[in-house]
């Protein structure tokens, strides 16, 4: 008998494990479908001239306004943070002159871009899960759809669009800030010569390397927005059911900005020769 129980409950198990596998594959599908669609419905109406501007610069100051200020106040410590540990080790090897292009580059390939997707995910994907969440159970997307309207193309389309603007402006107020603060620091309280940190960054950084920051913010707003409208529009069981898809949109859009970056850093590594000076 006890080992008919233990067969049972490995089969249990094995049987749960398959359905959440096969979950979860059915909700990335079902992003995937959201987000291109929303993407087709976006350039129809771009080619057509019936994008809905009002709502696009509403979500877009929206955005602006939710993550604009909080960019700044993340920058600050992170520039600080890492041009002491960078200006630290950078004067243990004797190569205080490239302190500047450490620290800086740090914040430019990668601070920046995952800066910007944490505070999209955490501010902006938390407003839109709660709004569409809330809007979904009082079944006004049902309505939507009742009336032929696609809820893609009404709601997510604009959201998307507008973090497309958006993202690229929080991760250069993230570099500027970024890099000010550690310039400040390597200057006032470690040494450093302001000529050579400023050219040990201009050495070392290119413009390719500002646009991959760009493009990869960019990424990682489109993915944290759809998975946040797409927890929205699937949120049950009222405001409890809006509170989990907040706290789901949240969690899933930061792990899934930090998949991404792993998965685009390895292949510009791979493809991309890096500038040595």
């Amino acid at each position: 008998m006890a080992n008919v129980g233990a067969r049972r409950s490995g089969v249990l198990a094995v049987t749960r494990i398959g359905d959440a596998v096969v979950s979860a594959i059915a909700t990335l599908g079902r992003l995937v479908e959201l987000t291109l669609t929303a993407f087709g419905h976006l350039g129809r109406d771009i080619v057509r001239g019936r994008l809905p501007g009002r709502e696009v610069l509403t979500q877009t100051s929206f955005f602006a306004g939710v993550a604009g200020v909080p960019a700044v106040l993340v920058a600050i410590p992170f520039g600080v943070i890492l041009s002491v540990q960078v200006g630290g080790l950078t004067q243990q090897l004797g190569a205080s002159s490239l302190s500047g292009a450490a620290g800086a580059l740090a914040i430019l390939q990668q601070g920046a871009p995952i800066g910007a997707a944490l505070l999209i995910g955490g501010a902006v994907g938390s407003a839109i899960a709660a709004d569409l969440g809330a809007r979904t159970v009082r079944d006004e997307i049902d309505a939507m759809r009742t009336m032929g309207i696609d809820p893609a193309r009404r709601v997510v389309a604009p959201r998307i669009l507008a973090v497309i603007v958006v993202a690229p402006l929080i991760c250069m107020e993230i570099i500027a800030v970024g890099v000010a603060a550690g310039y400040v620091i390597n200057v006032s309280f470690q040494g450093g010569a302001p000529g050579s940190y400023l050219g040990g960054f201009g050495q070392f950084a290119g413009v390719s390397d500002l646009v991959v920051a760009l493009g990869k913010s960019v990424l990682f707003g489109v993915v944290v927005v759809a998975i946040a409208c797409q927890r929205g529009l699937e949120a049950r069981g009222g405001p409890r059911g809006v509170a989990d898809a907040v706290n789901a949109a949240v969690v899933l859009g930061v792990v899934s900005s930090f998949l991404v970056n792993l998965a685009v850093t390895q292949i510009l590594s791979m493809f991309v020769k890096q500038k040595v000076g």
